[in-house]
């Protein structure tokens, strides 16, 4: 399924985040191809609570195309205190402190992609924004569950300064 503009948005707002640390299992997705996605997460679940120096219950989806190659890298994981100590396979990347844009996601996760659509075809378009180089992400709650569609989701963007 293509993914629309037209899916709709809530209200954002401007959040100054903190440095992050994320640790979990990442991939290389080639664009149009994410459904490798769910398999990631359903391989990380396992992990969770787990993860040596894991700090809080939220989980984060970390997205970012370094290489401008049409393909993009992501990330499941947890936010860290360090990165020594964690299991085989695992990666991590360090976020650093900047200014974002926050939409809460409507509607089941697996639809998630079409929020990303309205925002950057759309949304940041119309405002004058412009995104930052870097990865923007997933922000999902400790009580998240995607089977009974309880908790909630935020798309963090990174604005330029």
């Amino acid at each position: 399924m293509q993914p629309t503009s037209t899916y709709p948005l809530s209200e954002p707002r401007f959040e100054q985040g903190d440095e992050l640390l994320i640790a979990g299992l990442g991939e290389r997705f080639s664009a149009g191809k994410t459904q490798g996605i769910v398999d990631l997460w359903q391989r990380f679940v396992p992990y969770i609570g787990r993860v040596p120096g894991q700090q809080g219950h939220e989980t984060f989806g970390l997205c970012h195309s370094p290489d401008g190659e049409g393909g993009f890298e992501y990330l499941a994981g947890v936010r860290v205190s360090r990165t020594d100590e964690l299991p085989s396979g695992f990666t991590h990347q360090r976020l650093p402190a900047r200014r974002y844009l926050v939409f809460r996601h409507q509607g089941p996760v697996n639809s998630i992609h079409e929020t990303f659509a309205a925002i950057f075809q759309r949304w940041l378009p119309q405002s004058g924004l412009q995104a930052a180089d870097a990865p923007e992400f997933e922000y999902y709650s400790a009580d998240f569950d995607p089977v009974a569609g309880t908790g909630w989701v935020e798309v963090w963007v990174p604005l330029n300064d």
